[in-house]
């Protein structure tokens, strides 16, 4: 606290409180529990006060005990009241006890604001006024605040902004002070529109308020690989808000004044405008179109789907080789210098809701944030959670078809695992209890098939265990590795050991996880930069001597995972990997469904990941006769296994889709539907609409049926049978010639045994503790707070948990958040 306030606050006495508030807080110290009681509040004011106590003081206030309704502390406060002790140093010392019931009864006020100030959208030089009335007044003074910091001269109960500017932009909150206690008011957030330099023009004449938009998003002509920038700005009060919209469609992460895309594609072409809203009016921007230059036939490649078509493509693709050079000039000279992909394609999986063995939480974390880091870096990523043994031997085989010559090909698992005579096997949601490698899918076998495509990188990073499977005595039949320059094994852990998962409420990243994600985008030979990593996971005092990353490689190259693309020739084979690639990413048109009672509703779709999607249903148009109105989604294939309960939630978290919520437009209804790869035929479901008329008690429901095609993942059919049972159990033998950079650590994983599962469908599950005695280590260095670990080792007597709770996420809007953030700061860094 500083300034007039300070001086007014801290010199009231104690004096001054009201009596019925002195009984309180005298009943509070009397019944307190040791070391929050009266004499330890005397002790406190004797030793670090600047009013002092003498033992007679003490002995004084002691005796009050004798009397019928005699109180020690009354006497004590009475004290220190008498002998200019001040309300503010009371606060301090009953702080520093942390008696939180008597901070609270001080802290309670009669304080009641009536006036709350306003968010708004203003012109830069406009007259702002931010008001903040409460009952009391003038008895009551005032700050106000910008964030965190007192706003200079802002002692009364408007706060008046003349002229505004862009700098004044932010989220403001009022302390409202009266001799005892302080409210704060709610958060205001305030939105400066620059003009830059242009007249106010059509703005002048006005009503105050008024929705109006400001600043047009303007036409823009990229070529692929640029940034596109979109800004549309509004004022008016309520403050507006902004939808953006692409060929009618409404985009995913459209939700600011500013729509941006990092690196354009020629499927980013089209035209745009925002709808800018608030709740009282609405408006559209204009629309402008955005051209994609360079890429005319990669744009026909994404339309047509069809493998039919490629040799109507071939020719138009072999025409454009010839003007790469010419429309990618730096790109013959930067290949001079460094090595090139011709593709880069990545597959991800991670497997957490086993059937018959412990189930792991990180997974879905750590598959998500790599898949983002990947598509930076221009993979082309696809990501499945939890699959069976079929469906992971499918997904592989589309894997390999996306593979070619000079292609970086990635394969990431996270999940049970083991290692035996020297290969990795990946253990299907579906194995059963125990398995063996009949049942599970050997990394060094996909390698083989992924030499035979002559691919340029091969990468490997497999978030496993690596113990012995002591049910597993198959021999592995000797099919030895090509002898080539290009492989990298990222090992989460060492041979013969565990891998970690941090256990915490909330969502988490395996331990590789966590620390390979802020090394991935260095521009780095890959073997330097898992290096880097291996050793900042040695830092970490967690998992010392427990886990340790080890890196095997043959790379004699200087290949680095941001190597830049360079598409030399254009084969039917290269055509076929993006039309593969595209087919298992296609999301279903967002669009708007009319009801005979003239409600319309948007019905809009959002990936979380390339085997799970977000439906969510908003009212978009409701007659006014109509007083309650509701739409939802039901009727889904039973391939699907939707929980009924789980569906139409009011925020994506309460379906268990905690990852994307950011991105997802709100007030809606959100459904998560998961292991899409399991949809056999069209998805297939139903829309309800159910309203109300004023004085009518009967509920009116319509029903739309809606066929949204096969979404995803769903379109290449994972869930047929795979062909040959046999296909990844022939294995390599041990012998080949990696270099082990790690030596084996023994490791354990940990676990609270208060933490409970998730009901949410791939969200965290708790480990099974393993069978040895654990000792809880010490805080990582990474981060202060405690953290407890997993393992992803495979615990033969497991028992699936029975009891089943939500581990909610919250996402907040920015108010919200703030208020969160802030609040606790100003009231003990400046209360009176």
């Amino acid at each position: 606290m500083s300034g007039p306030v300070r001086s007014m606050v801290g010199s009231v006495p104690l004096s001054r409180l009201a009596e019925p508030l002195l009984r309180r807080l005298s009943e509070l110290l009397d019944r307190a529990a040791p070391g929050k009681g009266w004499r330890d509040l005397a002790q406190r004011v004797g030793s670090h006060g600047r009013v002092r106590l003498s033992p007679l003081d003490l002995e004084q206030c002691s005796l009050k005990v004798l009397e019928p309704e005699g109180s020690p502390s009354w006497s004590l406060l009475k004290l220190l009241g008498d002998r200019g002790c001040t309300v503010v140093e009371l606060v301090e010392f009953l702080q520093a006890l942390e008696h939180t019931e008597a901070l609270q009864c001080l802290s309670h006020s009669g304080i009641k604001i009536v006036v709350q100030p306003d968010s708004q959208a203003v012109l830069s030089g406009q007259v702002v006024k931010l008001c903040c009335w409460a009952t009391g007044h003038p008895f009551v003074q005032y700050q106000w605040f910008k964030q965190e910091k007192e706003v200079p001269h802002g002692n009364s109960p408007e706060l008046v902004l003349n002229p505004v500017n862009v700098n004044d932009s932010g989220f403001y909150i009022c302390r409202v002070n009266s001799e005892s206690s302080f409210v704060f008011s709610q958060w205001a957030e305030l939105e400066v529109c620059d003009l830059k330099g242009t007249s106010h023009g059509s703005l002048v004449g006005l009503p105050e308020n008024k929705l109006h938009i400001c600043v047009q998003p303007q036409p823009q002509n990229l070529t692929v690989g640029d940034a596109l920038v979109l800004e549309c700005g509004a004022v008016g009060n309520p403050i507006p808000r902004y939808q953006w919209f692409r060929n009618g469609f409404p985009l995913a992460n459209g939700s600011k004044n500013v729509y941006m895309v990092t690196h354009v594609n020629v499927e980013h072409q089209g035209t745009y405008w925002c709808h800018v809203f608030n709740d009282q009016e609405d408006q559209d921007s204009k629309k402008i179109e955005v051209v994609i230059a360079w890429g005319c036939v990669y744009y026909l490649v994404e339309r047509y789907a069809e493998a039919s078509l490629l040799p109507v493509i071939q020719p138009l693709f072999e025409a454009e080789e010839d003007l790469t050079d010419l429309q990618r000039p730096g790109l013959q000279e930067q290949s001079n210098h460094r090595s090139v992909a011709t593709d880069k394609v990545a597959l991800l999986i991670g497997n957490m809701s086993y059937w018959n063995h412990p189930q792991l939480k990180a997974p879905m974390v750590d598959v998500y944030e790599l898949t983002n880091l990947l598509r930076q870096l221009d993979f082309k990523v696809v990501s499945l959670l939890d699959l069976t043994e079929s469906e992971m031997r499918n997904a592989v085989d589309e894997f390999l078809l996306l593979l070619d010559k000079g292609v970086y090909g990635l394969l990431y698992y996270a999940g049970h695992g083991y290692e035996n005579y020297g290969n990795s096997f990946m253990v299907p949601i579906d194995a059963p209890n125990p398995y063996r490698s009949a049942n599970c899918l050997c990394v060094q076998n996909i390698l083989k098939l992924m030499q035979e495509k002559e691919t340029g990188l091969n990468i490997f990073l497999l978030d496993m265990c690596r113990k012995r499977n002591e049910y597993d005595d198959t021999i592995p039949i000797l099919d030895a590795l090509k002898v080539t320059a290009n492989i990298v094994f990222g090992y989460a852990t060492c041979q013969g050991a565990e891998a970690f998962e941090i256990q915490q409420l909330g969502l988490a990243n395996g331990i590789f996880m966590k620390f390979l994600k802020d090394r991935l985008l260095e521009d780095k030979k890959i073997t330097v930069l898992l290096d880097e990593v291996a050793e900042d996971m040695g830092k970490c005092h967690l998992t010392k001597g427990k886990q340790a990353l080890e890196i095997r490689s043959s790379l004699s190259e200087k290949r680095a995972l941001t190597d830049p693309i360079q598409q030399t020739t254009a084969s039917a084979e290269s055509l076929a990997r993006n039309l593969q690639w595209a087919k298992a990413h296609e999301l279903p048109e967002s669009m708007y469904l009319e009801f005979k009672c003239g409600v319309q509703i948007q019905l809009g779709f959002a990936a979380e990941f390339s085997n799970v999607m977000i439906i969510y249903t908003r009212i978009v148009k409701k007659p006014p006769e109509i007083v309650v109105c509701r739409a939802y989604v039901t009727d889904f294939a039973l391939d699907l296994d939707v929980d009924p309960k789980e569906a139409n939630k009011g925020t994506p978290e309460e379906t268990g889709s905690y990852l994307v919520s950011k991105d997802l437009p709100k007030h809606c209804l959100y459904t998560r539907l998961s292991s899409l790869q399991k949809l056999r035929e069209h998805l297939i479901f139903t829309v309800c609409l159910h309203y109300e008329y004023p004085g009518i008690e009967d509920k009116m429901d319509e029903r739309k049926e809606v066929n949204v095609g096969k979404p995803l993942i769903a379109k290449l059919g994972l869930h047929h049978g795979f062909k040959n049972n046999n296909y990844f159990q022939t294995c390599c033998m041990a012998n080949d010639s990696f270099h082990v950079d790690s030596s084996p650590l023994t490791t354990k994983y940990y676990i609270p045994s208060h933490h409970q599962t998730t009901s949410c469908p791939g969200i965290y599950h708790p480990n099974h503790i393993c069978s040895d005695s654990i000792r809880q280590p010490e805080a990582c260095s990474c981060n202060r707070s405690s953290r407890i670990l997993a393992s992803r080792h495979e615990v033969q007597n497991y028992s699936s948990p029975v009891e089943k709770s939500n581990v909610p996420v919250e996402t907040t809007d920015d108010t919200v958040e703030l208020e969160f953030l802030l609040s606790d700061n100003l009231r003990f860094s400046k209360q009176p």
